[in-house]
């Protein structure tokens, strides 16, 4: 069966003989004997039992069995289906009855006798499509599911099987790999050579293809786990192989991945909203290329963990969707944009990337930045904690596994004049009193004035406290996120290429803190010492920070040499610096009159450092001469 150029080209077979139909003719070619087969006017209407023989005949070619050209070109069109073919008698040959399955289908002008083809793996507005796309004549092939999901809705559809004359075969695998597929779409229709070879080979034009692919993203991520043999299986050809075909030939085929763009698209072939032009079309095809890029990639990316050890691979692609267009970049003169990383290694990472926002304002760019700062800290700590960042800085921590609302006061206390402004995280869930607190807490500064928040994030919140903070103000940003994992992938761009590392993701268990010098710390200093080991990990380089009791008491970061950071942080701890303990990103190049001298004489307990500068020993001793215990741990932990 075909439809070409606004004729209808049909071939079955009964018994021993070929037919082909037109909308006034029944041709048959047995031997050397031809007949005519009459069709009713019921059948010339679409209801298509036919008997009656009618008289009037129009031109048809006839041609040799078995030839290249073994079919008719007719000059009518319908569509429907043929159970009984009834032959006349030809010569002296009694009446012979044969049953048989007849597809016709039309073509003519606008959408009257287009084909659509549609193979869907999410079938979310499925009815919705189906349903336009009848109305505005075209008529439906579709695949296994969503045939059986269109017949039981009483829409009227043609399976691919019935296109190609040849079945579902491989378990699956092989459904559209077939030339009456692909010729079907490929075809331009502005040759001539092309639409002859589809007259020649009984092959219909395809005008519009809606597919999506094999749901192999939730299967290989899927918590109960994925064998390798699953994850082959759910490896789509035939759906990529199509969109490709028609995102190729997109000037004469309309191709679709994305249910959000249905509505659309049965809007602009109705004629509106500018109609099909080319610039509609192209856009669709860029789409459609999108789609199965994002597709393939997620594909390497998982035989790659499949078959490394863990090593980065020679080439990588990272599909990424525009989640949302931001009103500027970091400044106001730079454009910018929020993209959503749709790998594998982020689509279950958790983060600000997959966070809900609740209430406030649109999130801008550097939002984004402090956001993701803030998270990543607070998701470092086990104990219920409050991270406060300023400009990607932590500038207030505080644990407590007693009360909450007093590690948020500590977190805020140790820099209140940052805080004002900043981005308060937890890493448990915010409650009402928890909620009052982040409202109505007056800055120590001045014991008056109300906190002022960009955001507050927490993994989820009560509905009373929800509640509560939507009335804090109408501004206020607030964000539902999932704990980070760990193994994120860490990509920056420089010019004209892209870094990549994975995260700095090590925890206290992870390392071996040695005691290096003649005193040992206390079971509590040791404490102290891993808290501001977690903080300094996320302050900009060069950095310290110092803590006490859970709590960062001070801060120094982003100065170009180590001694100007301690003395920042040691300024910030005040006279709260006595029996802390400090830690540095990166080892000491110098001690005496240097970081750690101004560290022992300001009095804190314990100082903890990665190591591996040639005047350690000089850090050591100055440590010695002032009773402070030091700790190495191996591990630098550098920030840009």
């Amino acid at each position: 069966m075909a439809a070409v150029c606004g004729r209808a080209l049909v071939a079955a077979k009964a018994a021993r003989s070929s037919f082909a139909v037109d909308s006034e003719n029944f041709r048959c070619v047995s031997g050397s004997s031809s007949g005519r087969v009459g069709i009713s006017a019921a059948a010339r209407s679409g209801a298509l039992n036919t008997s009656a023989p009618t008289h009037r005949q129009r031109k048809a070619v006839v041609l040799p069995r078995g030839s290249r050209e073994h079919r008719l070109l007719l000059s009518s069109s319908f569509v429907g289906h043929c159970n009984h073919l009834r032959v006349a008698d030809v010569a002296s040959l009694p009446s012979l009855r044969c049953r048989c399955h007849v597809s016709v289908t039309a073509m003519g002008s606008g959408s009257e006798g287009k084909q659509a083809l549609l193979s869907l793996s999410d079938k979310t507005d499925l009815l919705l499509l189906a349903n336009g796309l009848s109305e505005l004549g075209y008529s439906l092939i579709s695949t296994g599911g969503t045939a059986s999901a269109l017949e039981k809705e009483g829409l009227a559809v043609r399976r691919v099987e019935h296109v190609t004359n040849f079945p579902e075969m491989l378990d699956g695998r092989v459904k559209t790999l077939h030339p009456a597929v692909h010729g079907g779409i490929l075809a331009r229709r502005g040759l001539s050579s092309h639409m002859s070879a589809l007259q020649d080979h009984g092959i219909g034009t395809i005008d519009l293809v809606v597919v999506n692919l094999y749901p192999f993203y939730s299967t290989v991520t899927a918590k109960e786990g994925t064998s390798f043999a699953q994850g082959i299986e759910n490896i789509d050809i035939g759906g990529p192989t199509m969109i490709r075909a028609a995102a190729k030939n997109h000037e004469d085929v309309l191709v679709v991945v994305d249910p959000a763009d249905y509505a659309s698209l049965l809007d602009r072939l109705r004629g509106n909203d500018g109609g099909v032009d080319i610039s509609f079309r192209r856009k669709l095809a860029w789409k459609a290329f999108q789609h199965v890029a994002s597709y393939d990639a997620a594909v390497a990316e998982w035989l790659w963990q499949q078959t490394s050890d863990g090593e980065l691979p020679p080439s990588m692609t990272v599909p990424m969707t525009l989640h949302s267009s931001l009103r500027y970049g970091e400044n106001p003169h730079q454009k910018a944009g929020f993209y959503v990383d749709k790998s594998l290694t982020a689509f279950t990472a958790g983060g600000i990337g997959t966070a809900v926002q609740h209430h406030g304002k649109e999130m801008s760019y550097n939002n984004y930045l402090d956001a993701d700062a803030a998270w990543n800290c607070v998701c470092e700590f086990v104990e219920p904690t409050c991270v406060v960042v300023k400009h990607t800085n932590p500038c207030g921590v505080a644990s407590s596994t007693s009360d909450l609302l007093e590690a948020y006061r500590m977190a805020v206390r140790a820099d209140p004049v940052s805080a004002f402004g900043g981005i308060v995280a937890f890493n448990v869930p915010v409650d009402e009193d928890l909620a009052r607190e982040l409202r109505e807490f007056r800055s120590p500064t001045d014991g008056e004035t109300r906190m002022f928040y960009e955001i507050v994030v927490a993994p989820s919140y009560t509905e009373k406290g929800l509640e509560v903070l939507k009335g804090k103000s109408k501004a206020l940003r607030i964000l539902e996120a999932q704990p980070t994992t760990r193994g994120r992938r860490c990509l920056h761009q420089v010019a004209g290429g892209w870094l990549h590392q994975t995260d700095d993701d090590l925890r206290p268990e992870d390392i071996t803190f040695t005691v290096v010098t003649e005193k040992a710390p206390t079971a509590e200093e040791l404490e102290d010492a891993k808290f501001a080991w977690r903080c300094v990990k996320h302050v900009k380089s060069n950095a310290i920070t110092i803590a006490k009791g859970g709590r960062m008491l001070g801060m120094g970061s982003g100065q170009p040499n180590r001694v100007k950071s301690a003395v920042i942080a040691i300024e910030k701890a005040e006279d709260e610096i006595k029996g802390s303990a400090l830690a540095s990103d990166a080892f000491f190049p110098f001690a005496w009159g240097d970081a750690v001298e101004k560290a022992c004489e300001a009095g804190v307990s314990v100082i903890v450092q990665p190591g591996g500068s040639i005047r350690d020993q000089d850090a050591i001793d100055c440590c010695n001469k002032y009773g402070t215990a030091m700790l190495f741990t191996g591990v630098r932990h550098f920030r840009h």
